[in-house]
């Protein structure tokens, strides 16, 4: 009985460690991005090197939120947040961000695109991007994933010439509407 309630113990300890190392400060740049409504609910994540992740603060709600800094290609300051439902895709763009030959990489998504194995994002779902040199510089621009979406089944543009929403990538998987100002 002792094993059984120290192995219970042990377990319960391993699997809080994430949550005990996120300090606030890790915490709070991780939801800079975030509405203001949704912050206290939003998860916090932090991605590992095999395209998975711990979680750093459980939420609530639908949005995810992690912290880009320091990657290859980001800003100093570079943050998101997005639908839990499209933690998967964002895990598959990882992977292919890996890919340092940039033609390679394009062919990969190419591929993918062609063969129906790219990853969609929810329909509807926001993604929360603020970069910059630093946070009180940081710009939040925010999109909304359409995947499949095109000029002919939203009467939404494919190109910013109008002025307004408009649909960048249309017809793929990666389709989103575009929001001038953000």
């Amino acid at each position: 009985m002792k094993r059984i309630v120290l192995v219970v113990l042990g377990m319960l300890a391993v699997s809080t460690s994430a949550f005990a190392q996120a300090t606030p400060e890790t915490i709070d740049r991780a939801l800079a991005a975030a509405p203001r409504q949704m912050k206290e609910g939003a998860a916090v994540i932090k991605w590992k090197a095999d395209y998975t992740y711990e979680t750093l603060k459980p939420g609530t709600n639908r949005m995810a939120c992690y912290d880009r800094s320091g990657e290859p290609g980001q800003q100093p300051f570079a943050v998101q947040c997005t639908s839990v439902a499209n933690l998967p895709r964002v895990a598959q763009n990882r992977k292919f961000e890996a890919m340092t030959d940039k033609t390679a990489r394009q062919a990969a998504l190419d591929a993918a695109e062609k063969d129906g194995t790219r990853v969609k994002p929810e329909y509807g779902s926001v993604w929360l991007t603020m970069n910059g040199p630093d946070q009180a510089r940081a710009r939040i621009h925010t999109t909304i994933a359409v995947p499949g979406a095109t000029t002919q089944s939203t009467g939404l543009p494919d190109n910013n010439k109008q002025g307004g929403v408009w649909i960048m990538n249309a017809g793929t998987t990666t389709a989103h509407l575009m929001t001038p100002g953000s």
